[in-house]
C-alpha cells in the first residue's frame, strides 16, 4: 500500500475508477485509540483485498453548523488529523465540508453519493454506536442493510474500554478540561499534544529565570489552565528536536499586566534558531499545579525552581521506566 495519502476536499476532485476502498467515516478528533482499533481492522482487510484504506471525516465539525453553542472544542484541527491519519495508514482521505445542504442528505443518498458512487466502497468499518444521515437517521442495523443493497459489508466494532471507561473525544475533552493529561494519555495512546508556532513573548521569563518560547495563537483545545510538564519539539532541517520543559497555561498574573500565553521553560536550553513560521509541537506529560498570583517575583522565581526540580525527577523516573506523576 502507498505511504503517501491523497487529500480531496469535495466529491468533485475523486478522479473515476478510485476504488476498491475500505472506509470508515467519522470526525476522528483526537485519532485517539477507539479510532485506531477501527482503523486497524480497516487497514488489514483493505490490504487483504488489494484494495486501500479511505476515510470520509468533515470540516468544520458538524455541530459548529447543526448546533454551534453546544460545538466541541477540537482535540485535533484538520491539519494534525490528516497529518495523524497518514501516519496510522490511510492513504485516502475524503474532507468535505459540512453544511446545512449535506446535514439534510439521507443516510441512503449519503452512501450511495460518497461510498458506493466516488470512493468505490467494498467495505465500511464504523464504531458500534455510529449514526449517519439527516438526524442520525440510521444506525447500525440500517446502514448494514443499505449497505448490503448497494454492494459493500458494514462491520460494527465495540468501544474500546480503557481502566475501566469507554474512549471517546468527548471523554478526553472533560479530562483535558481538568487538567487530567495522565488520563487523556491513556486514552489517546499517545500524549496530547498541540501544533503551533512561536509568538512574540513579552521576554520577561527568559530574562528571569530559562530560555522561553510562547505559542502563537491556537486554533484547537488546550488543557486546564496551570502548570505542566512537557516535551517541546522544534521541526528543523534535520528533524524534530524534543526538550524537556515546563510550561504555564494562563494568564501571567505576577508580572506585568496579566495576558493569556502557553508559555513554556526549556530544561537545559541550549541555543537554536526560531523564527515565527519555525513548527513546535508541545507534548503535556503531566499536571503539576494551579496557576497562581505570587506575591512578588521572589516567590515566583522560587516555584519555578521547585517546578523544574520536580519536572526533572519526572524524566529521569521515566527514563528509568518508572511513572513520575
Amino acid at each position: 500500500m502507498s505511504t503517501s495519502m491523497q487529500v480531496y476536499r469535495s466529491l468533485e476532485e475523486i478522479p473515476p475508477g478510485l476504488g476498491p476502498t475500505v472506509a470508515s467515516i467519522g470526525n476522528f478528533d483526537g485519532l485517539h485509540r477507539g479510532h485506531r482499533v477501527i482503523l486497524a481492522a480497516a487497514r488489514s482487510e483493505a490490504q487483504r483485498l488489494g484494495g486501500r484504506l479511505a476515510v470520509v471525516t468533515f470540516e468544520p465539525h458538524p455541530m459548529q453548523i447543526l448546533k454551534p453553542e453546544a460545538a466541541p472544542e477540537t482535540l485535533t484541527p484538520t491539519a494534525e488529523k490528516l497529518r495523524l491519519l497518514e501516519q496510522v495508514g490511510v492513504e485516502i482521505a475524503l474532507v468535505l465540508p459540512f453544511n446545512q445542504a449535506l446535514s439534510q442528505l439521507s443516510a441512503r443518498d449519503f452512501l450511495r453519493q460518497v461510498l458506493a458512487q466516488r470512493l468505490g466502497t467494498v467495505s465500511l468499518h464504523e464504531g458500534s454506536n455510529f449514526r449517519c444521515g439527516h438526524r442520525a437517521e440510521a444506525g447500525m442495523e440500517e446502514l448494514q442493510l443499505l449497505g448490503a443493497e448497494m454492494g459493500f459489508a458494514v462491520h460494527a466494532h465495540a468501544a474500546v474500554v480503557v481502566r475501566g471507561q469507554e474512549v471517546s473525544s468527548s471523554l478526553i475533552r472533560a479530562r483535558l478540561r481538568e487538567g487530567k493529561v495522565n488520563a487523556a494519555r491513556w486514552m489517546l495512546g499517545r500524549c496530547f499534544s498541540v501544533r503551533s508556532h512561536p509568538a512574540r513573548g513579552r521576554g520577561i521569563g527568559s530574562r528571569l529565570l530559562a530560555p522561553t518560547v510562547n505559542l502563537a495563537e491556537y486554533a484547537g483545545m488546550l488543557p486546564r489552565a496551570g502548570v505542566y510538564i512537557t516535551r517541546l519539539g522544534v521541526d528543523s532541517s534535520t528533524g524534530t528536536r524534543w526538550m524537556e520543559a515546563v510550561t504555564n497555561i494562563g494568564w501571567r498574573p505576577t508580572v506585568g499586566e496579566p495576558s493569556f500565553a502557553v508559555e513554556t521553560h526549556i530544561l537545559d536550553f541550549e541555543p537554536m534558531e526560531l523564527t515565527e513560521s519555525t513548527a513546535l509541537e508541545l507534548e503535556f506529560c503531566c499536571w503539576l499545579r494551579p496557576e497562581i498570583t505570587w506575591p512578588d517575583v521572589a516567590s515566583l522565581k522560587a516555584q519555578i525552581g521547585r517546578d523544574v526540580h520536580r519536572a526533572r525527577r519526572y524524566f529521569e523516573l521515566v527514563r528509568h521506566r518508572v511513572h513520575g506523576c
